[in-house]
């Protein structure tokens, strides 16, 4: 008989980091509201989490985060305008960042981590299982990434992250796992995991990628986890030690937390954590978009023609 796990219904957003590279764009206006084509990152976030299925969003905020409660509020003056002009196609789209899930918003104060930005949502998740969407990684929602970890979660409890494999010269960008084959091609098993090694010192090639699915017992363990690399409560140390709990044999009889799987992406994934790749991300979706790609793709063979 299959055992039972509760049904996943909230994600977590941290939302709460200044953006500096982004500088001074991010002067005055949130990293996350800048516009990837024609809608700000943030939204690509929390459309694909209600594309998984979980309509109940708690954004960890910070200070000067207030355009991100804007954006997903309604905007009567905006709206009424639109109405009146008879734009009923702006006006849906205007009204669609609303009407996308229920959003609940929260302070994280301190910039301390990932972990702790993660450990803020404990009041509102409670002892249920959870979702943690990073808004730098933008999946395409053809590749249903997201899904997919909480049906692994739901089969087998626990926490699932996602991990891609990167050229070994990258593994120190990235928390790097340790991992042993599933009776799934796409799914392993986390034995432990290494916040950015250096390349000798990784575990393998698989990183983690900014999706998570988390069994509650992390807040257990995020509330003592000292400080680690760069002086922040890394959330890779907090599931290294759940891993690390459920392999001993005790521990995993008592089913302490669950164990830890990854999901092996190879999908589309848009970084826009850096420039250059924030640029590669807006042109890649521009090509693909019905709407402008044609137009776009020929300017840029033109221009790009024009430029060698």
């Amino acid at each position: 008989m299959t055992e039972s796990h509760p049904k996943i219904t909230k994600a977590v957003i941290p939302a709460a980091g200044l953006g500096t590279r982004f500088l001074p764009a991010t002067k005055a206006t949130p990293k996350e509201m800048l516009p990837v084509v024609d809608k700000p990152a943030i939204q690509y976030v929390v459309e694909e989490a209600v594309g998984a299925g979980l309509n109940d969003v708690l954004m960890i905020t910070g200070r000067n985060k207030r355009p991100l409660e804007d954006h997903f509020d309604r905007n009567y003056e905006l709206e009424s305008a639109l109405a009146r002009k008879g734009d009923e196609s702006r006006l849906a789209k205007v009204q669609e960042s609303s009407d996308l899930a229920t959003m609940h918003y929260v302070r994280q104060g301190d910039p301390r981590g990932l972990g702790h930005a993660v450990l803020c949502a404990a009041p509102h998740v409670g002892r249920e299982p959870f979702a943690v969407l990073l808004g730098d990684d933008l999946i395409d929602p053809r590749d249903p990434l997201l899904q997919r970890m909480v049906e692994i979660q739901e089969q087998h409890g626990g926490s699932v992250v996602a991990l891609m494999e990167v050229a070994p010269e990258q593994v120190h960008l990235y928390g790097c796992a340790a991992v042993k084959p599933t009776g799934d091609s796409d799914v392993v098993e986390v034995t432990g995991l290494v916040e950015k090694p250096e390349p000798a010192d990784a575990p393998s090639n698989y990183a983690i990628i900014g999706r998570y699915v988390l069994d509650p017992h992390i807040f257990d363990i995020l509330r003592k986890t000292e400080p680690g690399r760069g002086g922040e409560i890394q959330l890779t140390d907090a599931l290294q030690q759940l891993a690390a709990t459920y392999q001993s044999a005790a521990d995993a009889a008592g089913k302490i937390g669950g164990p830890v799987h990854g999901v092996v992406f190879q999908g589309r994934r848009y970084d826009t954590g850096d420039r250059g790749d924030y640029l590669r991300a807006i042109v890649r979706l521009a090509c693909e978009r019905e709407d402008l790609g044609p137009d776009f793709k020929a300017w840029l063979r033109s221009y790009v023609t024009e430029e060698m």
